[in-house]
């Protein structure tokens, strides 16, 4: 069987991750809470920011690539939309891949609750948002 990835849908969905991620971090939004949680002051945000957001757009594609990979398996296999696909495969993935290695390894590293729930908060989100994406655009 040949995978179809829409690549206009990957892109789509590399640039939803990059704006969910801008405004769930944003100072109005979760910004305050998560910067005094990770104890991040401006100062080294700025310095860290360049490397980190090339890292977020890098791992994003790669996401978004894996996102709508999979969602075509699952538009084949289920014979649903593609947008239904795309949506529930982002939300299984988050959840059985995203959401537990956050829990587990926040709790080896003794990390605050309220961090694990922000990110993988952020991440239902950013997954959702995605596969929103890839869905809309389709094949």
């Amino acid at each position: 069987m040949e995978v179809e990835v829409n690549w206009l849908g990957v892109g789509s969905a590399t640039l939803t991750s990059m704006l969910v991620g801008w405004a769930w971090y944003s100072k109005p939004v979760f910004g305050d809470i998560w910067t005094k949680i990770v104890k991040l002051d401006d100062k080294k945000s700025r310095e860290a920011a360049p490397k980190a957001l090339i890292a977020a757009l890098l791992m994003s594609a790669v996401t978004a690539y894996v996102l709508a990979h999979v969602t075509y398996l699952s538009f084949i296999f289920f014979d649903v939309s593609y947008l239904n696909a795309a949506l529930t495969t982002a939300f299984w993935l988050w959840l059985g891949l995203v959401a537990t290695r956050f829990i587990v390894h926040d709790a080896f590293e003794m990390r605050p609750p309220k961090l694990t729930y922000l990110n993988i908060g952020n991440e239902l989100v950013t997954l959702l948002a995605m596969g929103l994406a890839i869905g809309w655009i389709g094949l």
